[in-house]
């Protein structure tokens, strides 16, 4: 997981403030998550467990609420329909994960994460999510990235 997010970063670090801060993010969530995921029990650690949700939720929220935005406005501004077209299709696998995050989440905060076995079950589940979601949004970012970056050196 953290090897991906380290690519991500070399592909479109410097392209936008806002993805570069937004993949610092990324990096904080991976290392709380295994820092959660490797206190033994994961659950009896309750700074850690605060401190992982509270990333998880400002990462997904970064998400939804600007860089996507950012992302969807640029295919706009170059009318890029097929980079439109696949946000339509990422997006909903997106905020599907997001729904997830935000459960787990809401299960930490209401303090029903003492089921040991249950709760490796589900921080192992969101880690398998978290990649996936990775994954989806690397690429709606590398198509966004390559296609405005190759219409910019036209244009230059």
């Amino acid at each position: 997981m953290l090897d991906s997010c380290q690519n991500a970063q070399e592909r479109w670090g410097g392209v936008h403030k806002l993805i570069d801060r937004w993949l610092e993010e990324r990096q904080e969530l991976v290392q709380a998550f295994r820092a959660l995921r490797d206190a033994k029990p994961a659950f009896a650690d309750k700074e850690k467990n605060r401190d992982f949700c509270a990333v998880l939720v400002d990462y997904v929220s970064a998400w939804h609420f600007e860089v996507s935005e950012q992302l969807v406005s640029e295919a706009k501004a170059f009318g890029d329909t097929g980079a439109l077209e696949l946000a339509k299709q990422i997006n909903p696998r997106i905020d599907d994960s997001t729904q997830i995050a935000l459960a787990f989440n809401d299960h930490c905060e209401k303090g029903e994460c003492r089921d040991t076995e249950r709760f490796a079950e589900k921080l192992a589940k969101l880690g398998g999510l978290l990649h996936e979601r990775f994954e989806l949004e690397d690429c709606l970012i590398e198509v966004l990235h390559n296609a405005h970056k190759q219409e910019d050196a036209v244009q230059a």
